[in-house]
Formats: structure tokens, C-alpha cells, sequence
């Protein structure tokens, strides 16, 4: 094929005419105008527009246009041969009408020069818009007409009269390399890979076993613990955080950890049956986190020495019960229907953010005790996460799903070595005696340093019974305070708010149709009711759905009910196994400090990948989002410093927590100065807030927002598979037919 600018190709082509003396000079000779308008030039915007709507994935250099002679350049071998030689035709600008003998005829195009695809019967394209495809021989086809599904068997550059040419260019393997035609980079991504609606890149979409997939006995206990595993830092690590601050013993801890794994079972089970039923693992969140550390540090209860524990374990009850049935109503009443209307992503996004940056002031402090320890927690944890994630070992990518699990077990073997080889002895002092009653300051000095990194401080492990069942009320009976039950009613907002963009998410993921309002207020209900039993049980944080769904799901490809139902009944197994409570309340302060780092900014980066609903470029809304973080931030901090005498009497990493008993806000009511003193002095509310009001006055239009799309609640009734997937129980839906605002 010969190359050069379109205006050497058109001199070639009158020069042969006037030699041949044969051409014909189509312009002269019909009186009619052509079908088709040559174009000298091709906008690369345009391409581009014509890229999303196609599915062709471009990258404009910023280049000038390319001519229609190097486009054909990319075409010119095919399998070491040469293509046919193709004329231009001065005058149309095209090829010439009597080269069919010189090409091959691929089919038939309609009259004008306008092809219909055999498959989907559309015109086909203009010349200039370019094809690429994969047949199932390992080869790409590209040209300038096609198919727009991409099928290929008909590709190349056809004439007037529907004849075409076929540019075939062999790829070697399915990985991710780039094709220069002129200016335009094609690429081709790996395996399992595709392109984003808005031309960037989609992770594998492919998922190991489905919604309502089962994948076998074996498989399914496997995918099962894989599951939890992977989520490991959330259902263990909270316990270890407040506990000690409570009065706790390290049989306290091993006893708080058991009732969350079995709540988290039971909830996780009830949730895949009769709440939104998307493969969801219920547990403590973080959400609840912040309010339990600001009950726990109220002034009143610093001083306390007897069953301090206790009282406070049960002041947190009273609280998370209200906050659960307040978080019920919202449900079941139909109220969470109408809200949803107001949460976008443009709230979701700042607020799940703000959950996971609140404990910024306590997660390095914390871990610095033992930097020999937390720094190469983090740094495993990191490489095991990002560098590794690709390698695969016996089909599985262990590094990434395993990451917390193995760089913990890693770690904490490193650990016991330097307990072990003497790296945390000191002359003269014993870890086990508290830091009020050492005398030596010596020994005072290293306390904190042997209570914080030995793995052997513990006695969970000597204590715990080998066998205990949780059961409710084993704290005693729940105590009720307006003002705790105000903090946890406004914070049963923040985790429906959190679960509602994990719903949406989730449900792209499984590649399912979005629940509808009714479904989602169904899900509701069911955290709330979820909530209402790790009240009466004791765990010291209310019970949703856990914002690290949707990594576990990313990186397992496991979207299964059964595989959730499954592992949930391995947690309930392990939670009346006394020792395993036990083994986990016995990782030392300083390991848990550092993976609590790297899960609290996963969490503010899953928070922050909402914005991908959104036009994430739209000065609105990064000014919003950049607002409601800053603010949210910022407003708390004033609240923590109002009064710096509360950091002569706790530890830097719990004086953002204690602005509740010496905040600036005074009515005169104690109760209620505790209480919205305690709210804005969180982040999360404060980011809430902010974000929220932002969101629904500023104007913007859905797309710009990013609103989410909910399935329609007739959908159900047309829709068998959406109904299947999420509707109740047929015995179940039966005896709640009333609740019509339910989606049942």
C-alpha cells in the first residue's frame, strides 16, 4: 500500500489518469453529488466523543489531525505480505469505483456506499472512525469501518460501492500494550480487564462465584474463612482499643472480642435473609468507634475504681439500644426512602472519609511506642497490599487478599523473637504492675514501653475458659442517659448514611441492578434491629454493615450468599471457643495500633472512591468535598483544645475524645451540653453535616452530582431475576406484605 500525505496520493491519482488516459473523472461526467463528502481532516475531540459512545479506547497526544495515508500505514502487513494497492480518486477523494477486482469483497453494503452489519443491522460507520477488535484466534482486526459490537468479521476500508479491505494485525498475548495508529494509542488491556464508561480503567469484572452461586462443599468453606480473613482488622482490633480504657482485663478483652464475633455471625446471617440480601458481612464498624471513646472518657468516669468496666460497658448498651431503634423506625417507617433522595455521593464520599481520618491523633502515637515493631507491621503490610498484589501463587493471589492476617502473623512471630531474646528487659521491672504503683522511675519510664510491645504481658490466654457462650445481658441491665442516647441516635445517621453508599457499590459489584428505596430502607431496619442485639449482648459498639465489603469483594472476586452465611457460621463456632478470643485480645497494643492505621485509611480511601459516581473534576463538587473534610477537621479540633487541662490528665492520643465534659457550649442543661459538645467534637458528624447541607443547596445538576439510581419498586414485580435477588423469603415476604415500603 503506498503511504504519503492525502495530497501526494491525489497527485499520484491524476498523474496515473492522465498516463492511463482511461480514468474517468467523476465529477465532470455525473451531474450528481456523491453520497459520501470527503474530509480533509479528522478533529481528534471528536474521535474521542466517539470513543465513549463506542467503547474505543483512545489517547489523544495533542497532536494535529492525522492523515488518512498514515492511518493506513498501521494496516500495511498482514502476516509478513503486503495489502492490495489503493487508489484515490482526485476529484471524490476516495477510492477509485473499478478497483474491486484489485481488493476483496467482504459483503455487500447498501446503495450509496452505507453497510449494514449482518449482526445488529445498524449503518455502519463513517470511513474515519477506526475498529478494533479481538477474534477468537488471538487477533486483532482494526479499520476504518465495522461492526460496532466489535465482532470483526467485517472490517476494513470499503468504497462507495461496499467493497473493503481486511487489516489483520496479529497479537502475540492479552496483556496491556499500546498500538499507535497515527495519533491515536490503542490499548489493550489484560485479561479480565475492560474500559470504564468514561475510557479509563475498570478492573476484572469477572467474579468467582456469583449472588446466588454455589461453589461446592469444599470451595465454600474455603471462600468462607477466606472471607473473614480478609477482614480481619475490622472484626477484631476494636476491642483492643477500648477495653484497656475501660477498666478492662485482659479476660475483658478476650470476652468483647468472642461477643463480636458471634454478633457478627448471627447479624451477617439475619442481613443475607431479611435485610437488602447482597453478600454483606455485618460487625462493628468504626462509625461507632469515636462515640464509644468519648462516653468512655467523660469526666465522670475517670476517676472511678470499682466495676468501672462494667458501668461503663453498660452505659454504651443503654446508648446503642436507643440509637438502634431510632435507626429501626427510620427503616421500617419508610422515613430512610424519602432520605435517600438527599444522600449522594458528594455526601457519602466526605463522610466515610472523615470515619477513617478521626483517628489520625491515635494511630501513630500509639504505635510509636515500638517502632521496631509497628514500622515493619506497616511496612509489610504495604508491600503485601501494593507491591505484591499481582503475584499469584497457586491460582490465588494470597498477598493481597491475606494481607493483614499475614503480615500480622509475620510480625507478631518477629516480635515474640525480641521478647524472647531479652530487647524489652529492664533491671528491676515487671510489665504486670501497673505504672501508678512503681516506685522506681526507672521502671516507671519503661512501663508503658513493656506494657505496649512484649507478646507476653497478657493473661487472656491463661484466663479465658476453653469453652463460653455468649449471652445477653452479661454485663447487667443496660443504663439510660439522654445524652449518650442523643450522641448514638446521631450517629445511627452516619452509619446509614456510610451503608447506603456500601449498598450502591456493593451492588455494581455483583453486577446487579441497584436495590430500590424500599430495599435499602429494608436494610435499614435490619441494622438497627442488629443493632438492638449487640445492646443486649454487651459488644460496646452497635452493629452494621462494614464499609471493608467492598475491598473484600474487589480483591476475592467472591460475591456469594452462601459463601457469607458460611463463614458467619464459622464465626459463631469460634466465638464459643473461649481460647480464640483469648489468642486475639493477646496481640500486643503496639501491632494493633499499626494495622489499625492502615485499615483506617483504607477506610477514608474506600470513603473517597464514591466520588467515582460523581464528576469528580466538577469545581462544585471538589469544593464541597474539600469544605466538608476541612471543616471537619477543623471545628472538632476547636471543641478537643476549649479547655488544654484535660491533656494534664490523659494521654495525648484520648484528648480529642474528652471535649464532651469541657466543651465551649453552655445552655445551662448538662445533659445537653455533654451531648452536642460531644457531636461536634467528631469528625464525621461535623463532615455530615456540612456535607449534606452543601450538597442539596448548592445547585448542580443529577449528573453533575452524581445521583444515585435506584431501581424503580415496580421493577420487583416485572423483573424475576431483580426479585430473586432481592426479595424476602417467600414465607417471610407473606406474613410482611404490609410493609409495602419494605420492597417485599
Amino acid at each position: 500500500m503506498e503511504t504519503g500525505s492525502n495530497l501526494e496520493s491525489l497527485n499520484r491519482g491524476v498523474a496515473k489518469s492522465v498516463r492511463g488516459g482511461t480514468g474517468k473523472r467523476h465529477g465532470a461526467v455525473e451531474g450528481r453529488v456523491e453520497p459520501f463528502v470527503p474530509r480533509s481532516e479528522h478533529n481528534p475531540r471528536e474521535l474521542r466523543s466517539w470513543a465513549k459512545r463506542t467503547g474505543f479506547v483512545s489517547d489523544y497526544s495533542g497532536e494535529a489531525g492525522t492523515s488518512g495515508s498514515e492511518k493506513f500505514e498501521a494496516f500495511e502487513r498482514k502476516g509478513g505480505g503486503s495489502s492490495p494497492k489503493i487508489e484515490i480518486d482526485p476529484v471524490l477523494g476516495r477510492t477509485r469505483p473499478d478497483r474491486g477486482n484489485e481488493i476483496e469483497q467482504l459483503s455487500h453494503g447498501g446503495r450509496g456506499g452505507a453497510m449494514r452489519s449482518e449482526n445488529n443491522g445498524s449503518v455502519g460507520r463513517r470511513e474515519d472512525e477506526p475498529v478494533v477488535a479481538l477474534n477468537p484466534g488471538g487477533e486483532r482486526k482494526v479499520g476504518f469501518r465495522g461492526n460496532e459490537n466489535g465482532n470483526a468479521n467485517v472490517v476494513g476500508n470499503r468504497d462507495a460501492n461496499g467493497h473493503g479491505v481486511s487489516a489483520v494485525a496479529p497479537v502475540p498475548e492479552e496483556k496491556e500494550e499500546e498500538e499507535v495508529l497515527g495519533d491515536v494509542k490503542v490499548n489493550v488491556y489484560p485479561e479480565g480487564g475492560e474500559p470504564a464508561a468514561n475510557g479509563g480503567w475498570q478492573g476484572p469484572s469477572g467474579l468467582k462465584c456469583g449472588l446466588k452461586e454455589n461453589p461446592g462443599f469444599v470451595p465454600l468453606i474455603y471462600y468462607g474463612l477466606q472471607h473473614y480473613l480478609s477482614l480481619a482488622g475490622s472484626l477484631v482490633l476494636i476491642p483492643l482499643v477500648m477495653v484497656p480504657y475501660m477498666g478492662g482485663t485482659d479476660k475483658d478483652t478476650a470476652t468483647v472480642i468472642s461477643t463480636m464475633l458471634f454478633l457478627s455471625g448471627i447479624t451477617t446471617i439475619l442481613h443475607s435473609f431479611f435485610g437488602t440480601r447482597l453478600p454483606l458481612v455485618q460487625g462493628s464498624s468504626f462509625v461507632y468507634l469515636a462515640p464509644a471513646l468519648v462516653i468512655i472518657n467523660a469526666q465522670e468516669y475517670r476517676n472511678l475504681t470499682e466495676h468501672k468496666f462494667r458501668h461503663i460497658m453498660r452505659e454504651l448498651q443503654g446508648a446503642i439500644i436507643v440509637g438502634s431503634i431510632f435507626q429501626c423506625i427510620l427503616g421500617f417507617s419508610g422515613l430512610m426512602s424519602i432520605l435517600l433522595r438527599l444522600i449522594n455521593p458528594i455526601v457519602v464520599a466526605p463522610t466515610v472519609t472523615a470515619v477513617g481520618l478521626a483517628f489520625f491523633s491515635y494511630g501513630f502515637p500509639q504505635a510509636g511506642a515500638c517502632p521496631e515493631i509497628t514500622i515493619p507491621q506497616l511496612a509489610l503490610v504495604l508491600i503485601f497490599t501494593l507491591y505484591l498484589r499481582g503475584i499469584s501463587i497457586f491460582g490465588r493471589h494470597l498477598f493481597r487478599i491475606y494481607a493483614v492476617p499475614l503480615s500480622v502473623t509475620i510480625i507478631w512471630i518477629y516480635a515474640s523473637f525480641l521478647t524472647a531474646g531479652g530487647a524489652y528487659n529492664y533491671k528491676g521491672c515487671n510489665p504486670n504492675i501497673p505504672s501508678s504503683n512503681i516506685l522506681l522511675d526507672a521502671c516507671r519510664k519503661h512501663a508503658y514501653t513493656m506494657q505496649h510491645c512484649r507478646t507476653d504481658v497478657s493473661n487472656a490466654l491463661s484466663t479465658a475458659a476453653y469453652v463460653r457462650i455468649p449471652y445477653p445481658l452479661q454485663w447487667g441491665m443496660p443504663i439510660f442517659h439522654f445524652r449518650t442516647s442523643i450522641i448514638m441516635v446521631i450517629v445511627s445517621l452516619v452509619a446509614s448514611v456510610d451503608s447506603v453508599g456500601t449498598y450502591h457499590t456493593t451492588s455494581l459489584q455483583v453486577n446487579l441492578r441497584p436495590p430500590t428505596p424500599g430495599v435499602v430502607s429494608r436494610g435499614i431496619a435490619l441494622e438497627g434491629f442488629c443493632g438492638i442485639l449487640a445492646g443486649l449482648w454487651g459488644s460496646g459498639t452497635g452493629s452494621t454493615t462494614l464499609t471493608e465489603n467492598m475491598h473484600t469483594i474487589d480483591i476475592t472476586k467472591v460475591a456469594s450468599r452462601k459463601v457469607v452465611e458460611v463463614g458467619a457460621a464459622f464465626l459463631i463456632v469460634f466465638s464459643f471457643i473461649g481460647k480464640v478470643g483469648a489468642l486475639l485480645a493477646s496481640i500486643p497494643l503496639s501491632l494493633a495500633a499499626s494495622v489499625l492505621c492502615f485499615m483506617w485509611a483504607l477506610t477514608a480511601a474506600l470513603g473517597l472512591s464514591n466520588l467515582q459516581y460523581s464528576q469528580s473534576a466538577s469545581f462544585r463538587n471538589i469544593t464541597i468535598v474539600g469544605v466538608s473534610l476541612f471543616l471537619g477537621m477543623s471545628i472538632p479540633a476547636y471543641f478537643q483544645q476549649y479547655q488544654p487541662e484535660s491533656s494534664l490528665i490523659l494521654p495525648s492520643y484520648l484528648v480529642p475524645y474528652a471535649a464532651a465534659s469541657s466543651g465551649p457550649f453552655h445552655s445551662g442543661i448538662k445533659q445537653l451540653d455533654f451531648a452536642i459538645n460531644a457531636l461536634l467534637s467528631m469528625n464525621m458528624v461535623v463532615t455530615l453535616l456540612v456535607a449534606f447541607l452543601l450538597d442539596n443547596t448548592v445547585p448542580g445538576s443529577k449528573q453533575e452530582r452524581g445521583v444515585y439510581t435506584w431501581s424503580r419498586a415496580g421493577d420487583i414485580a416485572t423483573d424475576p431475576s431483580l426479585q430473586s435477588e432481592y426479595s424476602l423469603p417467600k414465607k417471610v415476604a407473606r406474613c410482611c406484605c404490609w410493609f409495602k415500603c419494605l420492597g417485599v
